[in-house]
């Protein structure tokens, strides 16, 4: 069950990061009351990655924050393998 939530709860991130990456293609949609909040949500976890320097005008960092979150993800299920059982 609580490996359920918390699955859910990093599927969730993950989906908000995507859908705030694809709308940054399109001029205006982050100023709308969505692209705020999503901003709010997801900017502070990207810009621990924007050290990262664009290549041939491509951030790249959003790609890295998507596997760090999975590493995050897969170590905490790990570690509550062990302390569950």
């Amino acid at each position: 069950m609580l490996v359920g939530i918390i699955n859910g709860l990093f599927q969730l991130y993950t989906l908000a990061i995507v859908v705030y990456c694809l709308m940054s293609w399109f001029p205006g949609a982050l100023q709308t009351k969505f692209g705020i909040f999503l901003d709010r949500i997801v900017s502070p976890f990207l810009n621990l990655f924007h050290f990262i320097p664009p290549i041939f005008n491509i951030d790249f960092s959003p790609i890295i924050a998507l596997v760090a979150l999975e590493l995050v993800e897969q170590g905490l299920f790990f570690l509550l393998r062990i302390l569950i059982g």
